[in-house]
C-alpha cells in the first residue's frame, strides 16, 4: 500500500492575520502535525493550491515555516490566490513545465500522481479565480498521460473541473473543464480526480470519472445549493485528506482532525446495546 497525504486551500496570512477569526497558520501547522502522528507510514505530502492568501513571499515563507520539520516529500501546487514567481522564490527550484507552470509527475511504485497548475492570470483580482489549462499544459498532460498506460494513474489540480450545484463556485470553475474530462476519460489509466478551491468534501463522478474535492485547513464553504457566492465562509471543522493506494483500488479518506477520535481530549461516544 501506499499513502499519500493531501492539504488545499490553507490560505495562509501574515502574522496576527486571521479569516473569520480562525488564524490560518495554526490551522494548517495543527492539521499537518495530526496528520503526521496518525499516518506516519505516508510517503508523500500535497499542497493542493491557494497555499497564500495573498500571493505574498511573506505568506509562503510562513507556509515553509510550517512545513519545517516535516520528515516527507512535499509537492507544492498553484491555486488562484497563488503567486508562481513568489513561490519560487520561497520553496525554491519547484518542478516546472518549459513554459514556467508547476506541474509534476510523481510515482510511488506502479502509481502515478500528476499534479496540475490550474492558475490562470492575476492572482488578487476578486473577478478572475476562475482556472484554466492552456493549450501548453493540456500538451504536457497529453504527453504524459501517452507515457502512463502502464501505471495507476490519479491527478490532481486545484480547480474544480465540474458543477457541483453551488452557483458561487461554479462561476469560477475550471474554464475549460469539458475538454479536460474529456482528455482523462480517453486514458483508461486514470482512475481518480482530486481537487481543491471549493472548500468542503464533496464526491461524485464527472462524465464517469470518479472525484474526490477536499475541504480547506481553514474555513469552509457552506452548503447553500443554488444562489449565492464564492466568498461565503463557515467555520465548520478542518479536514485534509488520506489517499491510499491498494492493490485493487484507490480509496480517498477526509479526516476533520479537530473531532477526531485520535485526539486525546476526544473519546469517541459508545451507542448502549
Amino acid at each position: 500500500m501506499k499513502k499519500i497525504l493531501t492539504f488545499t486551500d490553507l490560505h495562509m496570512r501574515d502574522e496576527g492575520q486571521t479569516i473569520i477569526g480562525l488564524d490560518p497558520y495554526r490551522q494548517f501547522q495543527d492539521g499537518l502535525a495530526h496528520a503526521l502522528e496518525n499516518h506516519s507510514d505516508a510517503d508523500h505530502v500535497i499542497l493542493m493550491g491557494d497555499l497564500a492568501n495573498s500571493g505574498k513571499t511573506s505568506e509562503y515563507e510562513r507556509v515553509r515555516k510550517a512545513l519545517a520539520d516535516c520528515p516527507l516529500p512535499v509537492t507544492f501546487m498553484a491555486g488562484n490566490h497563488d503567486n508562481r514567481e513568489n513561490m519560487r522564490v520561497v520553496f525554491g527550484d519547484l518542478p516546472t513545465t518549459d513554459q514556467g507552470h508547476l506541474q509534476r509527475v510523481v510515482d510511488l511504485g506502479s502509481n502515478r500522481i500528476i499534479t496540475l497548475d490550474s492558475l490562470d492570470g492575476p492572482p488578487f483580482r476578486n473577478d478572475f479565480h476562475n482556472g484554466v489549462l492552456c493549450e501548453h499544459r493540456l500538451a504536457w498532460l497529453e504527453n504524459v498521460l501517452q507515457n502512463s498506460t502502464d501505471k495507476r494513474v490519479c491527478v490532481f489540480i486545484h480547480h474544480g473541473a465540474f458543477k457541483i450545484g453551488l452557483d458561487g463556485l461554479d462561476a469560477i470553475r475550471l474554464c475549460n473543464d469539458t475538454e479536460f474530462i474529456r482528455l482523462l476519460r480517453r486514458y483508461p489509466c486514470v482512475e481518480h480526480l482530486c481537487c481543491g478551491h471549493i472548500h468542503r468534501s464533496i464526491s461524485g463522478s464527472a462524465q464517469g470519472l470518479g472525484f474526490t474535492v477536499f475541504k480547506s485547513t481553514c474555513h469552509q464553504m457552506p452548503l447553500i445549493l443554488g444562489a449565492g457566492y464564492d466568498s461565503m465562509s463557515v467555520a465548520e471543522p478542518a479536514a485534509y485528506g488520506v489517499v491510499l493506494f491498494l492493490d485493487d483500488a484507490i480509496i480517498v479518506h477526509s479526516e476533520d482532525w479537530p473531532v477526531s477520535i485520535h485526539d486525546a481530549q476526544h473519546q469517541p461516544d459508545v451507542l448502549p446495546e
